[in-house]
């Protein structure tokens, strides 16, 4: 079954998270994702609100810039959410938008570099192994969690180009793309990160594709749709968002399952009037007409 769920996007005052995550929850959906978007919500605090808020829903932060986070730091608070909410979290991290990292002096040479020296730490530290490493940017000595997550724990890395696609395949667990990313992005995606399984012998490895899809439904939802697109940046283009209904919505999903995606995780505008209600629409609307 594809996996399905919603944003909260960070455009929202963190006092909204409380509600639209006690919705989410009651409705059923799946996943709330979060987004550590400079300079808004911290996605480990949002996400640790929403989780002790709620029973069931699973909570996403994609992505945590690594320029921002030392490892060991990621490898904490990572451990914590799943020693306290045990299969609940999903967290990825990404190389950080780079105007944003320039503002805050964390901007590096090879982002490429740091996002694999951090994806192989975090997972070796999360998986409850000591570390010595002296890398280009990481640098631990005989570092290990005093308390590690007590099952396995997937890390997921945001990837849109070749070479990170190639990285996450090769250094993560599971692909975050973004809603710029239409069926044939997933189906491209999907060749470049088994190009980097198969380079690191992680061919037997799962490795999950989550894909986020713009969304919008309601009697305006063609004019909201072009709209955030232009403001975000995203060219029109077949198959880039989807506005309509339920059964709309539901099929534009599964042409991204069938591309690829084990799980699409709607994105609502900026603008969204009723976030309540949108994570109501694709848990007790959407999620129905999804095989």
């Amino acid at each position: 079954m594809t996996g399905l769920g919603a944003v909260f996007r960070p455009q929202l005052p963190p006092e909204r998270l409380r509600a639209v995550a006690r919705a989410a929850d009651a409705a059923g959906l799946e996943e709330l994702w979060l987004w550590e978007d400079c300079f808004l919500e911290g996605g480990i605090s949002s996400a640790a609100a929403a989780l002790a808020w709620t029973e069931r829903v699973r909570v996403g932060v994609g992505l945590l810039p690594v320029p921002l986070r030392n490892v060991a730091v990621t490898a904490m608070e990572t451990a914590t959410l799943h020693r306290m909410f045990p299969g609940r979290a999903v967290v990825g991290v990404g190389h950080g938008v780079q105007d944003w990292m320039g503002q805050v002096g964390a901007r590096v040479e090879s982002p490429l570099t740091l996002l694999r020296e951090h994806l192989l730490a975090l997972r070796t530290l999360l998986r409850g192994e000591r570390l010595s490493t002296s890398g280009r940017y990481v640098r631990l000595d005989d570092v290990a969690l005093d308390w590690p997550p007590a099952a396995a724990v997937p890390v997921l890395a945001g990837a849109t180009g070749p070479r990170s696609l190639r990285l996450a395949g090769e250094a993560a667990d599971g692909t975050v793309l973004t809603a710029a990313t239409t069926a044939d992005g997933v189906r491209r995606a999907r060749r470049l990160i088994d190009e980097g399984r198969q380079s690191a012998g992680r061919t037997a490895d799962p490795h999950e594709v989550v894909v986020y899809l713009l969304a919008t439904t309601g009697p305006d939802a063609a004019a909201r749709l072009r709209a955030a697109q232009a403001d975000e940046g995203l060219e029109p283009a077949p198959g880039l968002g989807v506005a309509g209904d339920a059964g709309t919505v539901a099929k534009a999903v599964q042409r991204l399952a069938e591309a690829g995606a084990d799980t699409v995780i709607l994105q609502p505008t900026g603008d969204e009037p009723d976030p309540e209600a949108f994570v109501r629409f694709v848990a007790q609307e959407v999620r129905p007409l999804v095989p």
